[in-house]
């Protein structure tokens, strides 16, 4: 069949000599990053200090406005951070746990990570309920169930980081705020891969990266508060690129500038967001709903050759519920794991997942097929050695 987005796989190096099964973790680096960072060099070679007045202190919004369209959100709504965990930190910092409504709401299936700072807020005072999984899914009926007239917060993946499962994410947002709550919606798994509606959602706030599916490497979250919310929040995890003024170094407390600028901190990771540009841009030319199209086309062949082979999936078996992995679950599956790169075959293994097998809008139809050869093949090495 012709398939236009394959039209992008010269864009990426490592697909001339590795089956790249792993965009669930780390996608794969643009061709056209070397450039980024050589004009970031050449920038600061020629440039110097002039560099922040000349783009660099406003690349934090410039940057996350590349995501403002992939994520259908207002301009000037997202900016840009170092991680994920760093900004859910100045997210609960914009908030007391000391009256009635103190509840914090998530599952056990998020990212750990997350699970971990909002664990820390117990010492504020918080209370936490936690909706347990099933290894793959979340019951949505037990989820919003416990979001109650004392929930605070409830910080969720819109897609499950072991399973890939997909969460209603407009269904939790529209039951949060029946009862006064807020949402984080964590779109790590899904942005670039799955759309996201962050405006039509009504979501409160969403955080995510560049290092998986949008293919902006390392050193790149971001942060998306619903503009009318942001005018009211007031981080106390702060620094001096959320003050109205910030070079003329003010003493005293803080003097909040725009709602847009307000979550900033300390100097911005100027090279991390130059690697970012790349991906984004690939990812707006190719078009999210056409490589949702793909990814359910792929992720479908991956489970039926899985279970035309014998393995089990740890996925759900509906695509509409489906994002772009697939865990094949098989005997000795790290062991399995490390032979598949040891090959070229380049995914990862998670426990209580198995190997997870991500192909993007790069990836081939033939490469789906061949990474479950030759897992079958691997295995039936071990069974006669």
């Amino acid at each position: 069949m012709n398939d236009e987005l394959l039209r992008f796989r010269a864009e990426f190096p490592i697909l001339e000599q590795t089956v790249y099964m792993i965009s669930n973790s780390l996608g794969a680096m643009p061709r056209r990053v070397r450039d980024e960072m050589a004009a970031f060099a050449d920038t600061w070679a020629r440039r110097g200090v002039r560099a922040w007045h000349e783009g660099w202190w406003e690349m934090p919004l410039t940057v996350g406005n590349l995501l403002c369209r992939i994520l259908n959100a207002p301009e000037g709504s997202i900016s840009m951070h170092q991680n994920v965990s760093i900004i859910e930190h100045i997210l609960v910092s914009c908030f007391d746990f000391e009256g009635p409504r103190n509840k914090i709401v998530y599952t056990d299936m998020n990212f750990p990570s997350v699970m971990y700072v909002m664990e820390e807020q117990r010492r504020r005072g918080a209370r936490i309920h936690v909706v347990p999984g099933d290894g793959v899914g979340v019951d949505q009926g037990r989820l919003l169930e416990a979001i109650d007239e004392e929930t605070l917060l409830v910080p969720i993946s819109h897609v499950l980081f072991r399973s890939a499962f997909i969460q209603d994410a407009e269904a939790v947002c529209r039951r949060a705020h029946e009862v006064g709550a807020l949402v984080i919606l964590d779109v790590y798994q899904s942005a670039g891969c799955v759309p996201v509606d962050l405006s039509g959602w009504n979501v409160d706030m969403a955080v995510g990266g560049s290092v998986k599916w949008l293919c902006g490497g390392p050193g790149n979250g971001f942060l998306y508060v619903r503009p009318d919310l942001a005018e009211r929040l007031k981080p106390a995890a702060t620094g001096w690129q959320a003050h109205a003024r910030p070079f003329e170094f003010e003493t005293g407390p803080m003097d909040w500038g725009d709602p847009s600028w307000r979550f900033l901190n300390g100097t911005p990771n100027i090279p991390a967001l130059h690697a970012a540009r790349p991906g984004y841009e690939i990812v707006l030319e190719a078009g999210v709903d056409k490589i949702r199209e793909k990814s359910m086309r792929l992720t479908r062949i991956l489970v039926e050759e899985a279970h035309a082979a014998g393995f089990s999936t740890t996925c759900p078996e509906d695509p509409e519920r489906r994002g772009g992995t697939v865990a094949v679950d098989v005997p000795n599956g790290r062991e399995v794991c490390d032979e598949l790169l040891r090959r070229e075959f380049i995914v990862d293994y998670r426990p209580g997942a198995g190997i997870r097998m991500s192909p993007h809008f790069y990836s081939t139809e033939d490469e789906c097929r061949a990474i479950i050869a030759e897992t079958r093949k691997i295995i039936a090495e071990r069974n006669h050695a």
